[in-house]
């Protein structure tokens, strides 16, 4: 029943990116594509920090940038560029072999073994969206189809390192750092290679509004939870729901014809969505996660949005937690502040990532990693430091006394 949940959530993003072809060209201004890019992601991006009020820290500022780009950047640019040089349904059509890219990458860098239910799902959605999409008449542009299969590539691999590469925050923080990396990587873009944007209508500011907070940051929130919680290979063939929904939408909307290749298509790209059969995956034992405080509460915690630990219920194959003993005698003042080590500053703790090397944590939950020194976040609550001498200094003055 969870599993079912997670995949339903999911579901959403895909479904609602469906609807971006009908927005763009109904409501958005035309020939600004790197723009509308930058104003989908990094409005968004910036609004989620506001809310989280966390950075990233240590190497999670790279592997942002790095995800950012794969993610929203590059992905986006190259669907630009596909969309331009090739009929919507080769691009489309092209652009639907990402199942099987996410596939074969996630036996590498996952160790997730290759199963032939989810290579038969990937070939039947390819076909769905094929008779969906594509037109007898369509012509191919190598370049067009290069950059297709460069953005189905880029998506394929920003899916599988955003299961590798987990931190401890909750899918909402992650987004918000995602969008921003990816925005700002679109801002020099968008500068040197697109005109200023003209002022924009009532029209325009409703476009964006959408395609910023329901296009991009529920969306994205939505997938990098399930991409918490599920096997990429389970994930990717839900990607086949946006091109039903885009048909659908201009069908209903717009008055388009709806022929009977296109009713099988859909049918065949919403079996092979519903395929989708990836066992659900729980935090490594390497990464425990820890509470979370603050905004995040509903998110990072057991709640609607999070990953955390679930609650104990009879018959649960996870034991419950021990009870405090009440008549255990309490420690002394001396135990509860132990002395810091010698011989110089004591070295921060690891946290060992799934792929392997060790990430450092960031220093104190009130360091730079956060906004503001009160800000919420995903970590330990803020606790008051603690003068290692004071538990010196306290023995020394019981002994005197």
């Amino acid at each position: 029943m969870a599993r079912s949940t997670d995949l339903l959530l999911t579901a959403i993003a895909p479904a609602i990116w469906g609807s971006t072809y009908i927005v763009t060209t109904e409501l958005l201004p035309q020939g600004y594509p790197m723009t509308v890019a930058l104003l989908r992601a990094l409005p968004a991006g910036l609004l989620l920090l506001l809310l989280v009020r966390r950075l990233p820290w240590g190497c999670w500022w790279g592997r942002s940038l790095v995800l950012g780009a794969l993610n929203f950047s590059f992905f986006w640019a190259m669907l630009f560029v596909s969309a331009y040089r090739l009929p919507g349904g080769v691009a489309a059509t092209v652009g639907a072999v990402q199942p099987l890219i996410v596939i074969a990458l996630s036996r590498p860098l996952l160790g997730t073994p290759i199963r032939p239910l989810a290579v038969a799902a990937a070939l039947a959605g390819i076909g769905g969206v094929a008779l969906l999409v594509l037109k007898p008449s369509a012509t191919l542009d190598g370049i067009g189809v290069l950059a297709a299969l460069a953005g189905a590539g880029s998506m394929a691999a920003g899916t599988v390192l955003s299961r590798r590469w987990r931190p401890p925050v909750s899918p909402l923080t992650f987004t918000a750092w995602q969008l921003t990396a990816g925005g700002v990587l679109l801002v020099p873009v968008a500068l040197l290679l697109e005109p200023a944007l003209p002022v924009p209508t009532a029209a325009n500011l409703l476009g964006f509004v959408y395609l910023g907070l329901i296009g991009a940051a529920l969306t994205y929130i939505l997938w990098f939870r399930g991409l918490s919680r599920l096997e990429p290979s389970a994930v990717a063939p839900l990607g086949f729901l946006s091109p039903v929904t885009a048909v659908v939408l201009g069908w209903a909307l717009l008055g388009q014809s709806l022929t009977g290749y296109q009713i099988a298509g859909i049918v065949l790209a919403l079996a092979a969505s519903g395929s989708a059969s990836g066992r659900r995956l729980h935090p490594s034992p390497h990464r425990p996660r820890r509470p979370a405080q603050g905004l995040d509460d509903g998110f990072s915690g057991g709640g609607f949005l999070g990953g955390g630990a679930a609650p104990y219920h009879p018959g649960s194959r996870h034991a419950p937690p021990p009870a405090p003993d009440l008549n255990a005698p309490s420690a002394a003042p001396a135990d509860r502040h132990p002395r810091r080590p010698t011989g110089g500053a004591p070295r921060l703790p690891a946290l060992r990532t799934a792929d392997g090397p060790r990430c450092q944590r960031e220093r104190t939950p009130s360091g730079s990693a956060h906004l503001w020194r009160s800000g919420h976040g995903d970590d330990a609550p803020h606790l008051p430091r603690q003068d290692p001498r004071g538990a010196d200094r306290a023995a020394a003055s019981r002994a005197l006394s």
